[in-house]
């Protein structure tokens, strides 16, 4: 488990209401944890639309190629995107998909994620071994309860930016 004290694993997301802050699981999905760093200091996760946001279900967010809210934006290429980089392999483990937990988006592929993540509004555990969790909201919990809904939702809410702590 990571320590909530380690400022390179934990994200910040600022959302129009407040920062939601995530602690990043590298010791159980390394790759995973290093995709969406690198992705955050780019500055790839800001203005990012929630694109599929499922009452009692999760969040879907992350498109960095269609989902960017002041790029030629289109809500219905929305989560069909991912990012520049290759593919994430799968990092399956015993973490389950409580509420608050961060799991890779990915297609039937289970090797398929790129830069899309959802966030559990509720314990999920149907999804448990089949997509990879990779951290955790430790505060901000109410803010993610608070996403407009819809699939997608016809005024979505986006990610103002992302930022790994040690660099804010």
């Amino acid at each position: 488990m990571a320590d909530t004290k380690d400022l390179e694993n934990t994200i910040l997301i600022e959302l129009k209401d407040g920062t939601v802050t995530i602690e990043l699981l590298p010791d159980i999905a390394p790759l995973h944890c290093e995709r969406m760093k690198t992705l955050a200091r780019s500055g790839a996760y800001d203005n990012v639309c929630f694109h599929r946001v499922i009452d009692g279900f999760m969040a879907q967010t992350g498109d960095v190629e269609n989902g960017n809210m002041e790029k030629d934006f289109n809500i219905r290429a929305a989560g069909t995107g991912g990012s520049d980089l290759g593919d994430v392999k799968a990092e399956f483990s015993g973490i389950p998909h409580d509420r608050g937990t961060i799991g890779a988006a990915r297609s039937q592929n289970p090797d398929s994620a790129n830069s899309q993540f959802f966030i559990n509004f509720s314990d999920n555990h149907f999804l448990n071994r089949q997509y990879t969790v990779y951290g955790r909201v430790t505060s901000g919990m109410e803010l993610v309860d608070g996403i407009t809904r819809g699939e997608p939702p016809v005024d979505p809410d986006r990610m103002v930016s992302m930022k790994v702590a040690a660099d804010a």
